[in-house]
């Protein structure tokens, strides 16, 4: 019986045992299937061996490692909650989840162990009442967190991971209920401060076994699949490593992507499979000789955030290999929809829904939409979340549906295509404004390499329209301001003209792609530079 992602191992341990199952890039380690299960079932054991029991949390501040996949598998086989988190976060923000979660172990590598070390500093303060940014009756039930270290050197009270795994001779009872959670990743979710979504072993499970069910496959028994999106991060995770697991394909883990070493790690390896964010096509489309260094590409794909259809037509183009897009949520653990489940993929669709999941439209008093109208996006299937941390809220409803934040089209084939965060919406003199209407309009101006369109409060309007954009360096900043201005002056409705335009340097991104709106709402709300805002201002949305 398959109750857990990690019982997805100990199957192909079983049918393919000496197999390679993982390649680590940066180490040249490889490791076969038969290894992989036997070092997860140690680290279980070793898990249980630090004191920590069924429901207890472990949060992963690795980078893209063997030791992040059997530290996962092994807490998930152990019955532990799994709380994996971005290892570039600072000492606060470590610090704020630690103590959210009520984590008893953190597993850091050399590369964050400093950090981690802060950050339980941190928590131990605010026990004391010393730190204003964590409230001291989180920490009432929870003791100091152990600290797991990777490859590094121990300070006193400390564990290395070699010792975690050196565990042997306990019996791990298999998992009973699948409705157990399974992990906490943090997220935005429909609000600004970064909360944790609570996912059990059906919901991660479910999506696995949806995007199996994919036609034609997304992966396959022998694929090599590309792993350098982070596995903190549910694509990563769930979509990449899950998905590897259930279809029993090779994965080659990069801790990072740089865009010539990235395709001779594709060349070296054969791989197949390359699931990627939109950002990585700006630095491939340049290259000269992309479809020469793609030869063993089979599918590209492209997720988190949506890739415009002239730059998915221009990579076809030069490299010769297919992309596919697709929409997902860590609410959702997460693939939603893909265009490999569509009839006919139009420009500008994420696809349709993969098998097992559904997908409404609702207006804004719940009913249905017309046809060919946007609405809510609303979702049901057995890979949704249960809520989130600590107590469920704003979960599914009752009847399983759960509206994801987001608005889109439905066209006549049942392939979905996105207009906007709900959350993003500005509402100008009770008119409503979809930013990515207006950042269509700006990034069209030559002078304008990207754009973000955000809405500010205002005194005589409610909101107004802000547009942080970023210039292509052949103009100066008033120049492309006013280029700006007048391209929306051309091709808008007064009300969804932006009242202010900035010219910046860069636009704050998220790992996967997807511009850090509560970044840019935060400077604005305060007037200030943007990336001058504290750090608790930061989302990750």
């Amino acid at each position: 019986m398959t109750n857990s992602v990690a019982d997805l191992l100990t199957a192909a341990a079983r049918e393919i045992p000496d197999v390679t199952a993982v390649v680590e890039a940066a180490g040249g380690r490889r490791v076969s299937w038969a290894e992989l299960d036997d070092e997860v079932d140690r680290v279980a054991t070793g898990f249980g061996t630090e004191g920590a029991v069924a429901g207890y949390r472990v949060m992963l501040v690795l980078g893209n490692r063997i030791e992040f996949i059997t530290s996962y598998l092994g807490a998930l086989r152990a019955q532990l909650v799994v709380v994996p988190v971005n290892p570039r976060s600072t000492a606060n923000e470590l610090a704020r989840m630690l103590a959210d979660s009520g984590a008893r172990i953190v597993v850091a590598d050399p590369d964050t162990v400093t950090v981690v070390r802060e950050a339980l500093e941190i928590v131990e303060r605010a026990r004391n009442g010393e730190f204003e940014g964590i409230d001291p009756d989180q920490l009432a039930d929870v003791p100091r967190p152990r600290l797991v270290a990777v490859g590094t050197t121990l300070n006193p009270g400390e564990r290395s991971y070699d010792q975690l795994a050196a565990s042997h001779g306990r019996s791990l009872p298999p998992l009973q209920d699948a409705e157990t959670l399974a992990a906490l990743l943090y997220t935005s979710g429909t609000s600004g401060r970064p909360r944790a979504a609570m996912l059990s072993h059906r919901a991660l499970l479910a999506n696995v076994e949806q995007i199996a069910a994919v036609e034609p496959p997304m992966l396959a028994a022998d694929d090599v699949v590309l792993g350098v999106l982070p596995l903190f991060h549910v694509y990563g995770l769930n979509a990449v490593l899950g998905g590897a697991l259930r279809l029993r394909a090779r994965v080659v883990l990069a801790d990072g992507f740089d865009p010539g070493g990235t395709l001779d790690l594709i060349e070296d390896e054969a791989i197949s499979v390359v699931p990627v964010a939109p950002p990585v096509f700006a630095h491939w489309l340049p290259m000269d000789d992309l479809a020469e260094r793609l030869g063993p590409v089979r599918l590209v794909l492209s997720g988190s955030a949506p890739l415009a259809a002239e730059v998915i037509d221009d990579f076809v183009d030069r490299a010769g290999v297919v992309v596919h897009q697709g929409y997902g949520l860590t609410e959702a653990a997460p693939v939603v929809t893909s265009t490999l489940c569509s009839k006919k993929a139009e420009a500008g669709s994420v696809g349709a829904p993969l098998p097992g999941i559904e997908i409404r439209l609702r207006d804004e008093d719940g009913g249905p939409v017309e046809s060919g109208d946007p609405g809510d996006i609303e979702i049901r299937g057995d890979n949704l979340f249960s809520g989130y941390w600590p107590d469920g809220r704003e979960g599914p409803a009752d009847d399983g549906w759960w509206p994801t934040g987001d608005v889109g089209i439905v066209d006549p084939d049942g392939d979905l295509l996105l207009v906007d965060r709900r959350k993003d919406l500005v509402i100008v003199s009770g008119f409503n404004v979809y930013p990515s209407e207006v950042e269509d309009v700006i990034n069209e101006v030559p002078e304008v390499r990207a754009s973000a369109v955000i809405g500010a409060d205002d005194d005589r309007t409610g909101e107004a329209v802000v547009a942080y954009v970023v210039s292509d360096g052949s103009a100066d900043d008033e120049r492309v301001r006013a280029a700006v201005l007048d391209a929306c002056g051309r091709q808008l409705a007064r009300f969804k003209q932006p009242s202010v335009v900035h010219v910046v340097d860069e636009l704050p991104y998220t790992v996967t792609g997807k511009v850090q709106k509560g970044r840019l709402r935060a400077a604005a709300r305060r007037r200030v530079a943007l990336f001058e805002e504290p750090a608790d201002e930061q989302t990750g949305d």
